[in-house]
């Protein structure tokens, strides 16, 4: 016997994934601001750097970083789930490719850390570029899935 979904959960599940992206793009504004922070950290002086380290911003930032990773991954993963169960296929196109983009950017970024803690400065731009990347097709996402939730709630 096959497991069936009724038609009102196979509707809801079409929102996990962008909800899920959504929040996830918002820590990602967050995370830059942090990483923003921790630069401004390294390069302070005096008085002015002590001050800064109250903040704990590099912390921070690399929680946000690791929990962004796994977000990232399971929200992929669910997407492509939750797609695949409501149609019986995938639909290859910008929106699939950049995603699975994404998804293994943020984990080569995050593998940079350790050499990131060991003062690699090669790592950290690096880091800062696969970001900026990963941003900005973040932000063209999140308008590419408007357009599918919108597709998806006129056949509703």
């Amino acid at each position: 016997m096959a497991f069936e979904l009724t038609p009102t959960i196979r509707f809801w599940l079409n929102f996990a994934h962008p909800v899920t992206m959504w929040v996830l793009l918002a820590l990602s504004l967050y995370a830059a601001y942090l990483g923003l922070q921790v630069q401004r950290t390294r390069n302070a002086q005096g008085e002015a750097k002590k001050e800064l380290i109250k903040g704990r911003y590099t912390i921070k930032h690399h929680q946000i970083g690791s929990i962004m990773l796994a977000l990232m991954v399971a929200g992929s993963i669910g997407g492509m789930a939750v797609t695949y169960i409501n149609n019986g296929k995938l639909f290859v196109g910008p929106h699939l490719l950049a995603g699975l983009g994404m998804t293994g950017l943020i984990a080569f970024s995050a593998s940079l850390s350790p050499f990131m803690q060991k003062g690699a400065n090669w790592a950290r731009i690096t880091h800062i570029l696969l970001n900026s990347a990963i941003l900005g097709l973040f932000i063209w996402q999140a308008l590419s899935g408007v357009e599918i939730i919108q597709r998806i709630l006129t056949k509703a």
